[in-house]
């Protein structure tokens, strides 16, 4: 089977290849080929982006997978203009941002609120499957369970396209993101897991698997 990962970002790549890495798939992305061009996101959730980007991507491909995310402070009310929502790389009007811009940004914001922020993500997926769209995301309440802290003190590591695992902790080990990975029995990793098995089988669902 192939499958278009409709992203630019390397570690949203890998994200997906790892995800179904037990399957018989061969990845292709918008690099390989040669798709410069963008739809405009026009939604309201990252699930309408997620929607919005898989059925311009279906043009060129039968099966297409695409992702689109949110970041939000929960201390912030939604219509905050410090809430980055959907502008994570284009926060209040700024050009995207790159990697070492959001860095800073990020850094000197959740300084001026204190140094460290409970935040989340909402993630929407959406998949192209021959000219039907498929698309999932999980509620506010259910992220919350597994939000994590964003501090103004950046580790020194770095992971291309996801800069903000360079600020972000986890809640229960207080360690940064791109730290390696521990083995962990606690109810939010239980609860990550639980989200990853939904996501996996939307998506075998979804590409037909």
């Amino acid at each position: 089977m192939k499958v278009l990962i409709g992203t630019t970002n390397p570690s949203k790549v890998e994200r997906f290849k790892s995800l179904l890495s037990g399957y018989d798939i061969t990845f292709y992305t918008l690099k390989d080929l040669h798709i410069f061009q963008e739809p405009e996101e026009k939604g309201h959730t990252p699930e309408e982006n997620a929607v919005i980007k898989a059925s311009y991507y279906g043009k060129y491909f039968d099966r297409v997978i695409c992702n689109d995310s949110g970041l939000y402070f929960d201390e912030l009310s939604l219509e905050d203009r410090r809430q980055p929502g959907l502008h994570i790389r284009t926060p209040n009007g700024l050009p995207r941002l790159n990697d070492e811009e959001m860095i800073s940004y990020y850094t000197e914001l959740v300084h001026s609120l204190g140094g460290k922020v409970l935040a989340y993500y909402l993630d929407g997926i959406a998949v192209y499957h021959q000219g039907k769209i498929f698309s999932f995301m999980e509620t506010r309440e259910e992220v919350k369970a597994s939000a994590f802290y964003l501090v103004d003190q950046p580790s020194p590591k770095r992971q291309p396209g996801w800069p903000l695992d360079s600020l972000s902790l986890d809640r229960q080990t207080l360690t940064y993101f791109v730290d390696e990975e521990q083995e962990d029995t606690t109810s939010e990793n239980i609860m990550v897991g639980e989200y990853r098995k939904r996501l996996v089988d939307f998506l075998k669902e979804s590409l037909g698997l």
